[in-house]
């Protein structure tokens, strides 16, 4: 087995990353020559603003007493510049955003991988293609676009990386440092000729990057004081720039000025994802070449942000965060980045008819440049007779485009000249996508016949080593050297095929990763007649039936990702299997406890995500409710007949037990010290560390008898769980593990109900010696249901209580009990820590599942890994790349997701194997040991 097993991982992370080739390789080429507009540029140099974390309606929307929050940049946008809304794209991070900005493509996401850090691909943007950029600012974001320019024309001056401090009294100094920076830079120049006579030069660039205002609404969310007050600091320190800029070059005239964000802020301080509060940034443009503002009586937009801000008479002008790039390209007259997407946003500009026309021509066929050396790549990489172009925009059609546009531009019919490069625009984008997206049919599939093959292989191993459904067949050797050679013949055409073509080497992963799985199917093919002719003999509606029922539950398993409603579905249907299966004549009391249980849990399913709203006292009043469960458990235990009873566990169950008291306590004076700003107190912080490690080793000094231990581990999680929680999600593994304790003993009286064995006393069933038994049976269909509830039951411990697969759903304030101080490594430790106990809880169930129904533990995960394959396969073919950012994310996070899942269960049934039936042993009292 060790084998099937290395294989199984290997096909598995195969799998796993061909996604990302798939559908998410860097969409970037190399090689176009750079276009500019041959007219003269409105502005000598520009100045960049980029407020980093600033959301439009933070900026745009006025106070209570109807005064602006910005006071200065409302004065601008009314009297002297123009505005809009710029709509960023998922994921809206820092360096995604500002490369849109500067550079002006949307980082694909293989730049995930890379942590967004250094510049995973080359990349040109309008700083290196400026004579001077000076930039300001953080050092996460400055040397990124230093490090991609050619010569050294970029200069940077940052501040260091320890000062990005969330707990810190305030953030916003970070942006004073950078006004008080700029205005002494400005100051030194007059004593330093070479930097004054640099400065007058045309195509400057001035980059001000401010951190502080993200930094606030991390630590105190948008809505704060603190976040405001920034804002207004912002504003003023603008103000200064401005007017000592506008001085020092004399009010010539011939400055543009760009206010922007980079993305905006959840309502809970957090971004990442694609709601509007963190896709819709500011954009404020005004000074050389910018329209002055146009007033309107009407303008119609699908949201109600204009009524709201009070700006219905000034004209907006949205644009997407891409097409900021091309306009500062324009302004100052340098060529358009190389690999900019952007569409020049001609409402902006403040110029001549003759201008806008020449300036959109020269976007498109910098656009067009693009397409051209992304289509002769594909053309030298694939067989000529296999070659299928771009229809719309064949050779003869461009050429057709441009001259067309080109005698548009001598008439002087602008308008139409314009149209006419915005449809080639869009066409160039088009064909962009289409060469991008090329070979994705062909890896698709091939992936898809490796993941069909592997999962018909692992039931062919199920049915045939855990079933007595298929004799031993003898197979003829003369057959499968034949075999061998068939399909060695047709994996070496396909590894010639792909090497005519160039193709990368992962594409060979891909192609001939479905070979050797279909040749283990295939040799198996006289068990598969065997097989076929034993279910033929079958009832045919029975058939039928069984795979309708398994392909509903896969179908519900799927859906669930998508609407966590659909749990709560599944689990009212679980409410009702006793009755249907007759379970409860035998067991009247197990079965209404069980089905009230599970109606129980169908709740979470439906509440809001957690982490929105707080609510300390449903914590509170759960630590005290799991104190009385307790309580009374301990009374039953104490009660017992005296032989499984010892001394030592129970004191250890006290331990607990205070531990869980303890924990509410903490939970509840930490939350009360941070509203009233004292900080988080130490010794609270000393307890919440002390109870998360003991928590790991007090269930091992435990009994092993079976209820015993699974209470200790219940217990134990439950302690750390709580320091964990803010709001109803602290009652979730209360009630869980409660359904889990009935299962067990369900699944004993469905043992009974089936006649495949004889019911055992669970009281005495002990862990330690469970493992021994020799007596596994062979596998019946009633052990496919079980598998599936198992993984029902991991998928609801994964949305239980909200959706995991969302980078922007997790609330820092859950570990508070730990720490404050920003620390993204150990916050998101924890995050996963409180992600992962709900799972343990049931991976121990299904433990102690599998031990009582006296099955080996490797048939049933066999089962579970043919659920999560065909599980996988449907979000294979769900995986998206386009649309709303949100949807990309989480398609790949669902993925992701269903693909670990097999992964992480064999985890998780090491991690149950050891916490049930491993026992620690405290060296000096051995002596009173009663087991």
């Amino acid at each position: 087995i060790p084998v099937f097993v290395l294989a199984g991982l290997l096909v598995h992370c195969v799998f796993l990353v061909s996604i990302f080739d798939i559908y998410f390789s860097s969409p970037l080429v190399h090689g176009m020559t750079p276009q500019q507009t041959p007219l003269p540029p409105p502005a000598k140099r520009l100045v960049l603003f980029v407020a980093d974390g600033l959301r439009a309606d933070s900026l745009y929307e006025l106070n209570s007493n109807s005064t602006p929050q910005a006071p200065y940049l409302r004065g601008i946008l009314e009297n002297n510049g123009s505005w809009g809304i710029s709509h960023t794209r998922v994921p809206t991070e820092s360096r995604p955003g500002h490369v849109a900005l500067i550079a002006g493509f949307y980082e694909d996401v293989s730049a995930v991988a890379k942590g967004w850090k250094e510049n995973p691909v080359e990349f040109d943007s309008v700083f290196n293609e400026s004579k001077y950029t000076w930039s300001w600012g953080s050092p996460d974001i400055l040397p990124m676009f230093a490090k991609g320019a050619t010569g050294d024309h970029v200069y940077t001056f940052c501040y260091t990386a320890e000062s990005e401090d969330f707990g810190a009294q305030d953030a916003a100094k970070l942006d004073t440092w950078v006004f008080e920076h700029v205005k002494s830079f400005f100051n030194s120049s007059r004593s330093n000729q070479t930097l004054f006579s640099a400065l007058h030069e045309d195509k400057v660039v001035l980059f001000l990057h401010l951190l502080g205002i993200d930094t606030n609404g991390h630590a105190h969310r948008p809505n704060s004081r603190e976040y405001k007050e920034n804002i207004k600091k912002v504003d003023e320190g603008i103000k200064e720039i401005v007017s000592m800029i506008e001085n020092f070059y004399g009010n010539d005239g011939k400055t543009a000025f760009i206010l922007t964000s980079d993305h905006g802020m959840t309502d809970w301080g957090s971004h990442g994802a694609g709601h509007p509060s963190e896709t819709l940034t500011p954009l404020i443009v005004w000074g050389a070449g910018v329209n002055y503002p146009q007033k309107v009586t009407s303008q119609f937009f699908e949201d109600s942000f204009l009524k709201e801000w009070k700006l219905e008479d000034l004209k907006r002008l949205d644009v997407n965060q891409a097409d900021i790039a091309p306009l500062m390209a324009s302004l100052i007259g340098v060529p358009f980045p190389l690999n900019s997407v952007g569409t020049l946003p001609l409402e902006y500009l403040n110029n001549s008819a003759h201008f806008k026309a020449e300036s959109i021509f020269t976007n498109a066929v910098q656009i067009l440049e693009q397409f051209k050396v992304k289509m002769s790549q594909k053309k030298k990489t694939t067989l000529s007779f296999l070659f299928t172009p771009f229809k719309p925009l064949s050779d003869s059609e461009q050429m057709n485009f441009l001259k067309k546009a080109r005698l548009y531009i001598q008439q002087q019919k602008y308008d139409e000249a314009v149209s006419l490069c915005k449809t080639l625009i869009n066409l160039a984008l088009e064909g962009l996508s289409y060469y991008h997206t090329y070979d994705r049919l062909f890896l698709g599939l091939s992936i898809a016949m490796g993941f069909v093959g592997w999962t018909i292989y692992v039931i062919l191993v199920i049915i045939k080593t855990h079933t007595n459904l298929t004799k031993t067949v003898r197979t003829n050797k003369k057959e499968t050297t034949l075999l061998f050679y068939s399909f060695a013949f047709v994996g070496t055409i396909i590894a010639f095929f792909l090497l005519i073509q160039t193709c990368p080497w992962t594409y060979y992963i891909y192609c001939l990763l479905p070979v050797p799985v279909w040749y283990a199917v295939v040799r198996e093919l006289p068990a598969i007649q065997d097989l076929a002719t034993n279910l033929l003999s079958l009832h045919i509606g029975q058939s039928i039936g069984f795979i309708l029922v398994c392909t509903l539950g896969i179908e519900i398993l799927v859906f669930s990702f998508f609407y966590r409603s659909t749990l709560t579905i599944g689990l009212l249907v679980f409410a009702g299997w006793p009755v249907v299966t007759q379970l409860w004549v035998q067991a009247k009391t197990t079965a209404l406890i069980w089905t009230l249980l599970c109606v129980l849990l169908a709740i979470f399913p439906l509440m809001p995500v957690v982490g929105r709203e707080p609510n300390i006292s449903l914590v509170i009043a759960t630590g005290l409710l799991t104190v009385l469960i307790s309580c009374f458990s301990l009374a039953s235990l104490c009660k017992s007949e005296n032989k499984y009873r010892n001394n030592e566990a129970l004191k250890i169950y006290f331990y607990q037990v205070l531990s869980i008291a303890l924990s509410t306590y903490v939970m509840s004076s930490t939350h009360d010290s941070l509203k009233n700003k004292q900080g988080l107190p130490v010794l609270n912080q000393i307890i919440s560390w002390m109870t998360l490690v003991s928590s790991s080793v007090l269930p091992l000094l435990s009994p092993t008898f079976l209820f015993q231990r699974l209470f200790s581990i219940l217990l134990s999680l439950m302690s750390t769980y709580l320091l964990l929680s803010t709001g109803y999600e602290a009652l979730f593994p209360l009630v869980l593990s409660g359904l889990m304790f009935v299962w067990i003993n369900m699944e004993q009286e469905s043992l009974q109900h089936y006649g495949l064995s004889l019911k055992q006393k669970l009281a005495v069933f002990n862990f330690a010696y469970a493992t021994d038994i020799t007596k596994f049976r062979q596998l019946h269909l009633d052990d496919i249901r079980r598998s599936f509830f198992f993984v029902f039951f991991i998928v609801t411990a994964f949305f239980g209580t909200g959706n995991i697969a969302s980078v922007n759903s997790f609330d820092p304030a859950s570990v508070y009990c730990f720490l404050t101080v920003f620390s993204p490594f150990m916050m998101g430790s924890l995050l996963v820590l409180k992600v992962v106990i709900p799972f343990v809880l049931v991976s121990c169930a299904f433990e102690a599942v599998q031990v009582t129904t006296q099955l080996s533990s490797k048939s049933l995960f066999l089962i579970v890994l043919v659920i999560s394959d065909i599980m996988a396969l449907h979000f294979f073919f769900l995986v998206k790349d386009y649309g709303s950012w949100l949807d990309i994310g989480t398609s790949i996070s669902h993925y992701v997701l269903v693909m670990s899942l097999t992964i992480f269960m064999m985890l998780m049934n090491g991690l149950a194997q050891l916490l049930t039936t491993k026992r620690l042993e405290l060296p000096k009292r051995t002596k009173h040991h009663s087991m």
